[in-house]
């Protein structure tokens, strides 16, 4: 059996869910879905973070413990991925009991080997990023991600031996070129390390400064930093569910995150899992940041869209297709609303939604939705069945590379051929005359077939749209991808199609907002 594991960083609670873990969480079930399709059995995990300063300091600021916070944060987080459909299967909170006795098990694991130790350390320590930064990492004296400057702590803490292990990763990494994608991320890890300005990692803050985390099991008067906690979330996820499950699923995992936190993982998480004795992860997936107003969204800088909203308004796979369509992987792109309806609109709603409605009308209007033989074989329909035998072999390639981008176009192409197709064999004109109607029977015939390969195709892209699809084709998913087209075999002559539906509506702003109740 062939097994897919993705998990998606698990997130801070300091906020609601906002574009960019969206667009995370979209490619997480996207690769999750197309995986499934394949033939492999997968396994998704993402949860929340909700140790450290960060969590510690939100709490405050509400007036709660931070228990009683992070109870009420995390199901927003559940909730709000539950309602954008995505697949989970196992959400971590880092509260959870299993997950502390595992965090803790492994920190005596590791101190019992040798390899944490005591120390006074100085640094420059930045809250937002819960960890400590370096001179070079600054940008005029401020993080470059939270835009203001660290705080000088010095203190007395426990270390892991991490450079111990940074060889090993190191070598790893030029071992294995397809270990961090795309290849840049993996060029920028590979010159961190060789730069010998990585030290031992700090993973310990003493509870008179902040008591709000897991327990060192070696000593009481500390608790675990945020980023040893947060990373051992991928292992939990899994060995909640069995031992048997985490040896099955650990060899294929993938992580896939933004490329703010891939020192955290290409750095400090391979060291752990040597250290611990653990196979490393199979990839590291690097996406870059969802733009407005030239800077990253986030909810410390105020500049966030999210995801529920969207959803209330234009519907989850609306969202979903413009946030694989318009970011290349790995690239960061830019959100505005005019960009969004020009795609929409132009895609969805007259690309797609135009030819769905077509053809469901006319199999209506000539033929009461009961399909018709699939008849002759001229240019024209040979060329349309060669446009989708194209994307039925592209899309999927486009997928495994990350290329949500380039797959959605070789879709889109063969869209657009069969909304020429129509044009071009004019079935409405034919119509006309009744002794066309066999010939306007397999025309439509052939753009049925078009409309169930563009189904399946969708099925991890869009999931909502291709079984509405389904639906109105009157026909079941097939669960997988075929080898082939099969034309001519999932409509028998006399399946009955349904009538047609709106799957994307176009969107005019300008008339929404005026349509939208003012307030008094």
């Amino acid at each position: 059996m062939k097994r897919f594991y993705v998990t998606t960083p698990i997130y801070y609670i300091n906020a609601e869910p906002h574009l960019g873990h969206t667009y995370t969480m979209v490619v997480a079930d996207t690769l999750a879905r197309f995986h499934r399709a394949r033939g492999s059995e997968t396994f998704l995990v993402t949860g929340t973070d909700e140790h450290g300063d960060k969590i510690a300091a939100m709490a405050a600021e509400h007036g709660e413990p931070p228990k009683v916070y992070a109870d009420r944060m995390s199901p927003l987080f559940q909730q709000a991925w539950q309602d954008c459909g995505f697949v989970v299967d196992q959400f971590v909170r880092t509260t959870d009991p299993r997950h502390e006795r595992l965090v803790q098990e492994f920190l005596q694991r590791v101190y019992d080997n040798g390899d944490i130790y005591f120390s006074r350390y100085a640094g420059l320590y930045c809250t937002g990023c819960e960890r400590f930064l370096t001179e070079k990492e600054l940008v005029g004296g401020n993080c470059p991600d939270h835009k203001r400057p660290p705080e000088l702590i010095e203190e007395e803490n426990y270390f892991f031996r991490m450079t111990r292990y940074l060889p090993a990763v190191q070598q790893h990494f030029e071992a294995h070129a397809d270990a961090i994608f795309p290849d840049h991320y993996r060029n920028e890890v590979l010159a961190m390390l060789a730069s010998g300005g990585i030290g031992d990692l700090c993973i310990s803050r003493p509870k008179s400064r902040l008591e709000w985390g897991i327990e060192l099991p070696f000593d009481r008067r500390y608790v675990c930093y945020v980023w040893f906690d947060a990373l051992i979330s991928y292992v939990s996820g899994l060995k909640m569910h069995g031992e048997d499950t985490f040896r099955a699923f650990w060899p294929t995992a993938h992580h896939v995150m933004a490329k703010d936190i891939l020192k955290p993982h290409a750095i400090f998480w391979p060291s752990m899992l040597l250290a611990l004795g653990l196979p490393l992860f199979r990839r590291l997936l690097i996406h870059g940041y969802w733009v407005r107003g030239e800077a990253k969204m986030s909810k410390s800088l105020g500049n966030v869209i999210r995801p529920l909203d969207m959803k209330r308004q234009f519907g989850i796979d609306t969202l979903r297709y413009f946030l694989l369509r318009e970011m290349a992987f790995g690239q960061d792109a830019s959100f505005n609303e005019d960009a969004f309806v020009a795609r929409v609109n132009a895609d969805l709603a007259n690309g797609l939604g135009n030819l769905v409605s077509r053809v469901l009308s006319m199999q209506q209007r000539y033929f009461a939705g009961c399909v018709q033989p699939l008849e002759g074989d001229t240019p024209a329909d040979r060329d349309l069945q060669a446009a989708f035998a194209q994307a039925l072999e592209e899309v999927p390639q486009w997928t495994e590379q990350l290329a949500f981008h380039r797959a959605l176009e070789a879709l889109w192409r063969a869209l657009d051929r069969a909304n020429k197709y129509v044009v071009d064999t004019a079935p409405f004109t034919l119509a006309r005359n009744a002794q066309n109607l066999p010939r306007v029977g397999a025309i439509l015939h052939r753009l049925l077939e078009c409309l169930y390969t563009t189904a399946v195709l969708l099925s991890w892209f869009l999931p909502e749209t291709s079984q509405k699809m389904f639906s109105l084709l009157g026909l079941d998913s097939p669960g997988h991808v075929p080898s082939n087209l099969g034309w001519g075999e999932h409509f028998p002559p006399g399946h009955r199609v349904r009538p047609p539906a709106t799957l994307f509506p176009r969107i005019d702003l300008h008339r929404d907002e005026a349509a939208a109740p003012r307030p008094r």
